[in-house]
């Protein structure tokens, strides 16, 4: 689509460098103070989901189980991607670079300005969770065709797939609707029709919203009615071993399933805010943009806190490095 024959048809999903000429306030302060404070807050919690992230992946790799749960690796790999393109993608955004031109100035915005490589991310982070929990539900709810019919490679295609799905998805979409006229990066704006934007909006609250909410509901509820019927079966007269074990796969999938929780409730506001931007006379207000963009980056943040109190392995890696604990009570759990 070529800048000439493409029309500013609606501003739904606001991320452009471009600002209103006329300055709205509210209680004295300007709509653009307001918004560098809380693009320099999303920088904050970047730095922390990295940290983070990072930290947790260190554990998970000290604690030998990178290579049992490849899936959840990879969960915390795409959510310290997200984090540090946070970082790169909102202090971009304090910068206010204006003035692109060229090739040069046309990629900027398409890759940095437009925070393509920060969907990667996000969007991969979503598909990997829903591939996480459909993991789970065969491994508990069909536990001996999985035994029979899952195999290393399966997890391996599924890692890259969450990944492909992130960088296709975004990464067509941003070039599709995204350019640059007079030195200012419009993102997300030119589109061939109005129907065509509806569509677009649709197709992303739907895949990444609903269907993953779908997914989740549908398999932990499978879930926890199975672990509920093996605990009362195995009440009575279950094996030491096979307690602990079944004790972890619980606590596991009780992890998981607070992060799914949390997901639907962090994510809940910016498909709100997407919802409301299909109506064609609905119009961009950044503050409410950046306010439910907010919530959604604390969940990508937060997500490494819930491994470190949740996932025992993860915990107890963390404890064995927190200064002045002994090391040596540290236990390696198999987790399969």
């Amino acid at each position: 689509m070529t800048e000439e024959s493409s029309t500013i048809s609606h501003l739904s999903v606001p991320m452009t460098t471009k600002e209103d000429d006329e300055t709205q306030t509210v209680s004295g302060r300007s709509w653009a103070s307001i918004d560098f404070y809380v693009q320099l807050a999303v920088v904050v919690i970047g730095v922390v989901g990295t940290a983070g992230n990072a930290l947790i992946l260190y554990a998970l790799v000290a604690s030998k189980q990178h290579k049992k749960h490849m899936l959840i690796v990879n969960q915390n790999a795409l959510d310290l991607f997200s984090s540090f393109f946070l970082i790169v993608t909102y202090a971009v955004k304090l910068f206010n670079i204006r003035n692109l031109a060229g090739a040069s100035g046309y990629w900027w915005c398409i890759t940095f300005v437009s925070g393509n490589f920060l969907w990667w991310g996000l969007t991969g982070s979503v598909v990997n969770l829903a591939a996480i929990t459909i993991d789970r539900y065969l491994k508990v709810v069909h536990h001996t065709w999985s035994k029979k019919r899952l195999r290393p490679w399966m997890i391996k295609l599924t890692v890259a797939f969450a990944w492909f799905v992130g960088i296709i998805s975004n990464t067509s979409y941003v070039s599709a609707t995204s350019g640059v006229i007079d030195g200012v990066c419009y993102v997300s704006v030119f589109y061939k029709s109005d129907a065509d934007r509806i569509f677009c909006m649709v197709w992303y609250i739907v895949s990444f919203y609903f269907i993953i909410l779908g997914i989740f509901v549908y398999c932990y509820r499978r879930i926890l009615i199975v672990i509920r019927r093996q605990a009362r079966t195995m009440a009575s007269h279950v094996a030491a071993g096979s307690s602990t074990s079944q004790k972890i796969q619980t606590n596991v999938i009780k992890t998981m399933i607070l992060v799914s929780a949390f997901y639907a409730i962090a994510w809940f506001p910016t498909n709100a805010y997407h919802a409301f931007m299909i109506e064609p006379n609905s119009t961009y207000i950044s503050s409410f943009w950046y306010a439910s963009i907010f919530v959604a980056f604390l969940y990508t943040t937060t997500n490494p806190f819930i491994y470190a109190t949740k996932f025992d392995p993860v915990k107890r890696i963390l404890n064995g490095i927190i200064p002045f604990k002994n090391t040596s009570s540290i236990e390696l759990y198999d987790v399969s």
